[in-house]
């Protein structure tokens, strides 16, 4: 995490990386047992260790590819990347689930179909290079690209979803990791300090919500 001495692991998609384990208790989780007992009796620890799965389930996303997008979607999503440039068509499949953060990633038996369809409507050529299909817009198709007057589909995906916007996933994974330090490492004093924090921080973001 930025480079910091946290002990996040290797991940697998999720903004929390090796936090995963919060409340698991097992090895290399931060479950309660690092608290010390079995974090059932209360105090600082067990607040703080509740803030931090509270984090972890809040920004925890659907594995990849979990997210069902509409048709139309991954239609205006092809257009949109092959108005950048000629791209074949894992490098589509790849282009929205990077730009998506992970929440979004089509599979290939929606996108060739769409590239097959938008073929036949003189939108899109495909030429054989090197083994594999490279698909490029027609004059049509980007006329089509440039009529298509709203967001990339991609940009949406959190609101549609449910998901977590990429960059509040991220500030929610260092507020827990600072939060997993201080329980692992920080004197009883801290650990109290650590709570007010984190309670002065949960009462601003809903004031923030408040303000409509």
């Amino acid at each position: 995490m930025n480079g910091s001495s946290h002990d996040s692991g290797s991940g697998s998609g999720s903004p929390f990386g090796g936090f995963g384990g919060f409340g698991s208790g097992g090895s290399g989780g931060f479950g309660p047992g690092l608290f010390g007992g079995s974090g059932g009796n209360g105090g600082p620890a067990s607040a703080l260790f509740d803030a931090m799965d509270q984090l972890r389930k809040a920004f925890e996303p659907r594995p990849s590819g979990s997210s069902r997008m509409a048709r139309g979607d991954v239609r205006a999503a092809v257009l949109s990347l092959l108005a950048e440039g000629p791209m074949h068509g894992y490098q589509i499949i790849r282009e929205i689930e990077e730009r998506s953060g992970g929440s979004w990633k089509p599979s290939a038996g929606s996108v060739y179909p769409t590239l097959q369809l938008l073929s036949d409507e003189g939108l899109v050529d495909a030429e054989e290079q090197n083994g594999r299909k490279t698909y490029s817009l027609t004059e049509a198709g980007r006329a089509a690209a440039e009529e298509a007057d709203s967001p990339a589909p991609w940009e949406s995906t959190g609101t549609r979803d449910g998901g977590r916007h990429v960059a509040l996933a991220k500030a929610g994974m260092d507020l827990a990791g600072a939060a997993a330090q201080v329980a692992r490492t920080g004197s009883t004093e801290q650990a109290d300090r650590a709570v007010e924090v984190l309670d002065e921080a949960r009462r601003r973001l809903y004031a923030i919500l408040a303000e409509g």
